[in-house]
Parts: C-alpha cells; sequence; structure tokens
C-alpha cells in the first residue's frame, strides 16, 4: 500500500548521500519532495504541513549539524515524526476487570467489519481468551449468515438470536449477548453492527442505542484504508456521533496510496489498534507505529517477521535442520528441504514475507511478479522422488530424472535445475554454517576461513635452484650436487653432522660413519 510513498522517500533521501552538511537549501528541498510524496499518498493536508514543519525545524537544530552523517540523522528525524503521527506506541486492548470485556464494532458498509469480527475472535483465541461473536448485523442481507460461517472458520461460537435481513431489534440481541456469555462462561464478547453507505442519523442513533445497552469495554472503529481522505472525514463523523476508543484499519494489502493511515490517527486522536493485510483469518495483528514507519522506508520489519516464525514454525524442526547443515546431524537431504520448505509455505506469501527484509524496496517488481505457483511445483518434483532419491540426491541419474519429471508433470531440465541448485546451495550453507563464508570470498577473522585463508595459513614451499635448460650443464650441476652431498655428509657440508657449526667430537664422528680401521690415521 505505501508502495508509491516509499520509493519518493527512498529517491529524496538518495539525494542528500556523501554530502558532509546539509544547508538550508539542501533542506528545503528535501521538506519539498517529502511534501510531494505524502500528498500523492493522500495525507490529509493539515497532517502533511505539521509533519514537514516538524522536520524542517528538526533538521536545521543541533542533531543534523553536528551529526557525523546528516543523510542518516534526516531520515531518522522522518522515521520519529512518521512514529508519531501513526500514533507513538502500540495501543492494546484494556480488559474488563470483572465480566466479560465488551468490543464493539462500528463502520460505513464495505469496510470489512464482519470478516474482522471473525480475525478478531481468532486473535483472542489465540490469545488465550474464550471470545463469543454477536450478529447485530440485522441490515444487511446474509450478515448473520455470514459471521456464522466465519465463526465456524475460526472455531468460535457465534450469539445470533434474530434471523437478521431486515429482522429482529439489534439493540435486544446486543443486550442478551452479555447475558449469553455469563452464562456460557466467555470472557469477551464481540458485538459485530450495521453499516451504512454513507454517515446518516438513523445510523449514529442505532450505534449510539447498541452502545448504551451493552456499556463496551473498547469501541473499535473499522475504516477502509483504501478510501483515502473520505476515511479521515468518516472517522470524524462517528467520534462525533458515536465515539470511539480505537481505530481498525481494513484492506492495507490493497494498492491504494495509504493516506488514511497516517492521517487518522493524527487527526482524531485516537489511535490505531488493528489492521487487517490479507484474506485469511489469520492475517491480522496488532498495530505498531514504529514498524510500520520502518517499512515505509524500506527498513523492513524484522519483529514483526520473528513474531510470525515463532507462532508458525516448528522449532524442533528448525533445530534438526540447523544440526544437519553444521554437519552434526547427517546430511541434509531432499526431504529436509521439503519439510523447510512446507513450514516457511505456513507463513503466507512468500512475497510478503521477503518485504519485510530490509532493502526489498528495490526489488519490488521482481516480488510483485513473482510465481508463488513455482513453489508448488518444487514441491510437485519432490513428491515425485522416492524416500530413498530424497535421502540421497546423488543417485538420481538420467533415467530416475525422465521418470521424475513425468510424475510430476514437468520437463527433465527442471528436474536437473532443482538437484543440481540443492547441492549448490547445500554445500554453500554447510560452508556458512562452519564458519567459512560465503564461497569464493575470503574467510572473516576467526572463522574457520575460506579457500584463500586456508591458503594463507600453509606454509610457503621452499625454492628449490634453478636448472638449467642445456642438458650437458643440467647433468655437471646434478653431480656437482651430489659431490657435495657425499662429502658434507648430507647436512650442507659439515662432515660431522653439525647442521649449526659447533664443534664436534670428531673421533666419535667417525666412529658413526663407520670407516675403514686403515683409514682412521687419516682422521689424525
Amino acid at each position: 500500500m505505501f508502495a508509491t510513498l516509499s520509493d519518493r522517500l527512498a529517491d529524496t533521501f538518495k539525494n542528500l548521500r556523501g554530502k558532509g552538511k546539509l544547508s538550508d537549501a539542501d533542506i528545503d528541498a528535501t521538506c519539498r519532495e517529502i511534501r510531494i510524496a505524502l500528498l500523492e499518498a493522500d495525507v490529509a493536508l493539515p497532517v502533511v504541513k505539521d509533519f514537514v514543519a516538524a522536520i524542517k525545524e528538526r533538521a536545521r537544530g543541533a542533531e543534523v549539524s553536528q551529526a557525523l552523517n546528516p543523510a542518516q540523522q534526516v531520515v531518522k528525524i522522518v522515521n520519529d515524526e512518521l512514529v508519531a503521527i501513526l500514533g507513538g506506541e502500540t495501543r492494546r486492548l484494556r480488559y474488563a476487570k470483572s465480566g466479560p470485556t465488551v468490543i464493539m464494532l462500528a463502520g460505513l458498509q464495505g469496510a470489512g467489519k464482519t470478516t474482522l469480527a471473525a480475525k478478531l475472535a481468532l486473535w483472542l483465541k489465540d490469545q488465550g481468551k474464550s471470545p463469543l461473536l454477536v450478529a447485530a448485523d440485522l441490515q444487511r442481507p446474509n450478515a448473520v449468515n455470514q459471521l456464522q460461517v466465519n465463526g465456524e472458520r475460526v472455531g468460535v461460537p457465534v450469539f445470533a438470536p434474530e434471523p437478521g435481513n431486515g429482522v429482529g431489534d439489534p439493540v435486544g440481541v446486543a443486550r442478551a449477548s452479555v447475558e449469553e456469555a455469563k452464562r456460557k462462561l466467555h470472557d469477551v464478547v464481540i458485538v459485530d453492527t450495521a453499516g451504512r453507505l454513507g454517515v446518516d442519523a438513523e445510523l449514529m442513533q442505532q450505534a449510539a442505542d447498541i452502545r448504551d445497552a451493552v456499556d463496551p469495554d473498547e469501541v473499535l472503529f473499522v475504516v477502509d484504508a483504501m478510501i483515502g481522505q473520505d476515511a479521515v472525514v468518516t472517522a470524524q463523523a462517528f467520534l462525533d456521533g458515536v465515539g470511539y476508543d480505537g481505530v481498525v484499519l481494513t484492506k492495507l494489502d490493497g494498492d491504494a496510496r495509504g493516506g488514511a493511515a497516517l492521517s487518522i490517527a493524527q487527526l482524531t486522536g485516537k489511535p490505531v489498534m488493528f489492521a487487517s493485510a490479507g484474506e485469511k483469518m489469520t492475517d491480522f495483528d496488532l498495530f505498531h507505529p514504529d514498524r510500520m514507519a520502518s517499512r515505509i522506508l524500506d527498513m523492513g520489519d524484522m519483529l514483526t517477521l520473528i513474531e510470525q516464525a515463532e507462532k508458525t514454525l516448528d522449532q524442533e524442526q528448525a533445530l534438526k535442520a540447523a544440526q544437519k547443515l553444521s554437519g552434526q546431524g547427517g546430511e541434509f537431504t531432499l526431504e529436509d528441504f521439503l519439510e523447510q520448505m512446507q513450514q516457511v509455505r505456513k507463513l503466507g506469501s512468500l512475497s510478503k514475507i521477503m518485504g519485510m527484509l530490509p532493502g526489498m524496496g528495490q526489488f519490488r517488481d521482481q516480488l510483485e511478479n513473482f510465481d508463488e505457483r513455482e513453489i508448488d511445483r518444487i514441491q510437485a518434483i519432490i513428491h515425485s522422488m522416492t524416500p530413498a532419491e530424497r535421502a540421497n540426491p546423488k543417485m538420481i541419474d538420467g533415467s530416475r530424472r525422465a521418470r521424475i519429471a513425468k510424475g510430476a508433470g514437468r520437463q527433465v531440465s527442471d528436474v536437473n535445475q532443482l538437484v543440481d541448485r540443492f547441492f549448490e546451495a547445500r554445500k554453500m550453507m554447510l560452508q556458512m554454517a562452519r564458519g567459512g563464508g560465503m564461497p569464493g570470498m575470503p574467510g572473516m577473522p576467526g572463522a574457520g576461513g575460506g579457500k584463500r585463508a586456508n591458503a594463507r595459513q600453509q606454509p610457503k614451499k621452499a625454492k628449490g635452484k634453478r636448472t638449467s635448460g642445456n642438458p650437458a650443464k643440467a647433468a655437471a650441476q646434478k653431480r656437482a650436487q651430489q659431490e657435495k652431498t657425499t662429502a658434507g655428509g648430507g647436512l650442507g657440508g659439515n662432515p660431522f653432522g653439525n647442521p649449526d657449526g659447533e664443534p664436534v667430537d670428531y673421533e666419535q664422528a667417525a666412529a658413526a660413519l663407520d670407516l675403514p680401521k686403515d683409514f682412521s690415521k687419516y682422521l689424525k
């Protein structure tokens, strides 16, 4: 959603690199580009004015003039101000001290309240709560049925005493739901209310009556993040007519400009508490202003990625794979590779996962064009192998590759590429796990080193004497060397084996040479 804003800000910061000091002209030009980027992203004009004024004031202050890298300091200032207008800090749910916690959802029709109610219920269920969904939207056709289907998907009961489709009293349903929750020991009640195509008095009065009937601990305003600056107008109207404690943004995975997320918290004074960024029931989580600002500035969101991995991945399987890659738990096989791939798929879309890594904004086109079905094709090829072939990929010869390709509905070249890439990747990962660094790269200090590091550790071989290319001269050199070695006892001209040249006992040395008895007179 923030792709355009991220790209414009990245281009703006590139112009600051390499400058040891920022002039007033540099600061004015940077703030002008930031202003244009925010306005193009549909951020409300009052928010843009305050945002740019705060950046300009801080950029001309001592924190930039004394910074070792002014460009990075400006990025930090922009990051801080983004966090501020997004709400400052993460706002969490308030739970009731006694009795069930009542959460009321309000918003326009089409914002995704009914689906979001089920997502919120699943999120609370994962937090150890026992939620109850309440079908108080009796106006929209099939709204009650939709909530019942979604409740069944997430394994949360739905309180729906009225059929809906214009029949029933939503205020009475909401009031009865609290008693139902107490009777069945549910600790959280989520009330789904009716929406309208626009803001009107009837909608406001009905929402206010439900609020008075259940006395909710939290009133959440659900807004579609794709409707631009109209979201701010609607949010202000609901705030004046009904009142709410926090905002929930839906459809953050859309291709709209996303200005609503940057405007609502600042203009209404109410924090964004949750965000929904996908169609799956698990695509829902707390809204973290600092993480969202980091994503906008293409600095990644590693904390969210780590949290998702901790909730999804099997730690025992990951540990076994790590041991195999380090050479301690056997050899890493295609079976292990398949298990790891299936674990990663549980995290969701690979393009979304890669988008959480720092600096991936420059590869946005490749990520958007990434074919998720390629993973399915790889899995089909591996599934077409026998267990023995997965455990020992080296046994996969030409005939086996042809059989595997036919079983997976792929070409033999696809099987060849998979097997070859697997061996290359395994070799690289083994070397990295053992501290050797990347293949072809010099070893890191203190790490086992690569080929060059090992070569430096080898002692240099002594250079031998040059031999003449003339056969006659070469033979003469060889005879001279042999005579010298014989005369010197094989130790460089010292006939008695003392390489240091120190005095020796000649009688003892002569006895060691085992010379003829009549030869001893020449040694006296």
